[in-house]
This record gives structure tokens, C-alpha cells and sequence, in this order.
């Protein structure tokens, strides 16, 4: 029988050109969405606050949260498990920066072929869905408005 996923709050923050934040871990050459595990008692919006305040440096907007839904693949920190991941479109106050266990932030667009070696959650489930992930010309057509 295989073990429960491993169950994460993960955010998705857009620059003004519409780039996607992606961290990695020290010891991995894999990025991921910032995020993280809950601690007992919080909530998802207080778990990803505390996140990307440790992570990141930044501080979560209240109220921009927009629940994008629940995704899972398979983990890539922990091999052979699976992840599952609350995922949350916010915006944040502050200039993101690699703290803590981070080792280093990449802003990519979010469809391929990316530039770094991203997490199959990431590439397979939640950058798919964002809006003008599919769209070549997206970056121009925001550069543009």
C-alpha cells in the first residue's frame, strides 16, 4: 500500500510580465512553486503566509488569494512519493529573495520549454492552467496593454 501524498500549500506569484516565480531547494536541481507542509493548526492561507515569508522574504497581500485547486504528481524532494498540492494564485508585497533551505529563485514563462528544470506538478498540472500559459505571444500582448 502506498503512502499518502504529501499534502502542501503552494503559491503561484506573476511579475508585470506575467513570468511565474519558481525556487530551488539546496541539494535539488529541481524548482518548485514556493510553498510548503502545514503546521498543526493553520490554515492554507496561514501556511503559505509563513512560507513565503521564510522562503522568500515577502509577505502575503491580504486578500489576493484566488484558489487555483488541488494538484498532485509525483514529489521530487522525497523519491517515491507523491505530493499533493493547495495551490493559490497571490500577490505579495516585498522583493522576493532565497532564504532558509532555498538556494536559488527563477522567473520563467509559464509554458515550454522552460529555461530550468521544473517539477512535474509545476509543468504537468499547474502552469498549464494559468491564464495565457498556451498563448506564444502572451508576454507581448501584456507588454502591449
Amino acid at each position: 500500500m502506498s503512502p499518502e501524498p504529501i499534502r502542501t500549500v503552494a503559491a503561484v506569484i506573476r511579475d508585470n510580465a506575467g513570468r511565474v516565480l519558481l525556487v530551488r531547494k539546496q541539494g535539488s536541481a529541481v524548482f518548485i512553486q514556493p510553498g510548503g507542509k502545514r503546521e498543526p493548526g493553520e490554515d492554507s492561507l496561514a501556511t503559505l503566509a509563513r512560507e513565503l515569508e521564510e522562503e522568500l522574504g515577502v509577505r502575503l497581500r491580504p486578500g489576493s488569494a484566488v484558489a487555483l485547486g488541488e494538484f498532485e504528481d509525483a514529489a521530487v524532494n522525497e523519491p517515491g512519493r507523491r505530493v499533493r498540492a493547495e495551490v493559490f494564485a497571490v500577490e505579495v508585497e516585498g522583493a522576493p529573495a532565497a532564504q532558509a533551505e532555498i538556494a536559488e529563485l527563477a522567473w520563467i514563462a509559464p509554458r515550454p520549454p522552460f529555461p530550468v528544470l521544473v517539477a512535474p506538478l509545476s509543468a504537468g498540472h499547474i502552469l498549464p492552467r494559468l491564464p495565457d500559459a498556451d498563448r506564444p505571444d502572451a508576454d507581448a500582448a501584456r507588454a502591449a496593454e
